[in-house]
């Protein structure tokens, strides 16, 4: 009798145990994407090429192919606009999953294709960020913006001519800080140049930061064989986890 006891306990915890939801399985990043529109970036070749990217780097995250995060939440935002600290919308993840590559292109071009002379406001986007993951309950989960733009910021005006110096030293990544233990932000398309300033000037703590260089951003188009089915293109998937996704070590404070 209790041996019979025993198994029919030990066959229920195995129940339990099978129909409890694996944690692992469950998606936690929290992706945010910003979309430079200033003129700069918008009438250069490469936001077309940012654009087409990115809506294959969304499509390979929503569906998780080939060992891409899945999201747990998605936001896709501009980055810039008329004046100073100009707020934006910013698009939830319903707006992009269950749709094909070429679907989510078709919005993102719907989205950030009008035309403009706007500010390159890094400082609102950030903060703006802060404020969705704090009022979304999303603290504490790793969170990850990618940004496509060429990198340089608008901060002031000297004659009809940005002031160069100290701009990089005036991007403030402090509401990112604390939000989470992984905090990364992936730059993509800047020059070598703004790249490096990204990496080496920007002030930041425990904010990690990817710059992905324009022409190295250009190498993705190699990786497509032109097969009818994305899912099966590995070496892009592979690019994508190696070159974007690459995972950044923390910063040294000297």
């Amino acid at each position: 009798m209790i041996y019979r006891l025993r198994v029919l306990l030990f066959a229920a915890l195995m129940f339990a145990l099978g129909c409890a939801p694996n944690k692992k399985d469950t998606p936690r990043l929290s992706l945010f994407v910003g979309v430079d529109i200033s003129g700069s970036f918008t009438q250069s070749a490469n936001f077309n090429d940012a654009i087409r990217f990115l809506s294959y780097y969304l499509y390979g995250h929503l569906n998780g192919i080939e060992g891409l995060k899945k999201p747990r939440a998605l936001f896709v935002s501009s980055i810039g606009g008329d004046t100073p600290n100009e707020p934006k919308a910013f698009h939830p993840i319903q707006e992009f999953e269950r749709k094909s590559s070429k679907e989510i292109e078709a919005k993102l071009r719907e989205l950030f294709s009008t035309p403009g002379n706007y500010l390159t406001d890094f400082n609102a986007f950030f903060k703006r960020v802060s404020e969705v993951v704090q009022k979304r309950s999303l603290v504490l989960a790793p969170l990850t913006i990618v940004i496509v733009s060429d990198g340089v910021p608008d901060f002031a005006v000297d004659n009809g001519q940005r002031i160069m110096e100290g701009l990089y030293e005036k991007i403030d990544l402090s509401p990112l800080e604390y939000l989470a233990r992984n905090v990364t932000i992936r730059i993509l398309y800047p020059n070598p140049t703004v790249a490096v300033k990204w990496e080496r000037i920007v002030p930041r703590e425990r904010v990690r930061i990817w710059p992905v260089e324009a022409e190295i951003m250009q190498g993705w188009r190699e990786q497509i064989d032109n097969r009818p089915n994305l899912e099966e293109e590995k070496r892009f998937w592979k690019w994508i986890r190696e070159i974007v996704d690459h995972r950044v070590r923390r910063k040294r404070i000297l």
